[in-house]
């Protein structure tokens, strides 16, 4: 790859509920309409399987009426489908073409994600191993 060259991961945790529509959008309307875009030369998806480990940063559990304690950084294994995207770019810029920002879909699932995280990673040069 060149400088500039990125990879853009996408993750969600998505609704069990719409699981299946949201899978079917994904991969039928979502992802195909991704790799078309100016400067997106590759995608692929991924979902975790068994539990997912979370850790508790700097949150401190709480229920009314029982003292939980302090439970930060503290770790625990939850059972949580995260599905995950790669997209191999040409540089950061091909997420702000029009094509890309014209890419609509996320909205009728919003209800239903509980989490999602969009992170850009360079590849090669300084930080790369």
């Amino acid at each position: 790859m060149s400088q500039g060259e990125c990879l853009l991961i996408v993750t969600a945790e998505v609704d069990p509920a719409v699981e299946a529509e949201w899978n079917r959008w994904y991969d039928t309307v979502h992802l195909p309409d991704a790799l078309r875009c100016p400067g997106v030369r590759s995608g692929r998806r991924y979902v975790s399987s068994g539990d997912v480990s979370e850790t508790a940063g700097g949150r401190t559990l709480r229920v009314p009426g029982r003292d939980l304690g302090d439970h930060r950084g503290q770790t625990e294994k939850v059972a949580r489908r995260v599905y995950t995207t790669i997209y191999e770019l040409d540089g950061p810029a091909a997420t702000s073409t029009p094509e890309f920002q014209a890419m609509r879909g996320w909205y009728q699932f919003a209800p239903h994600v509980r989490s999602r995280t969009q992170t850009i990673v360079p590849v090669g040069g300084r930080g790369a191993s």
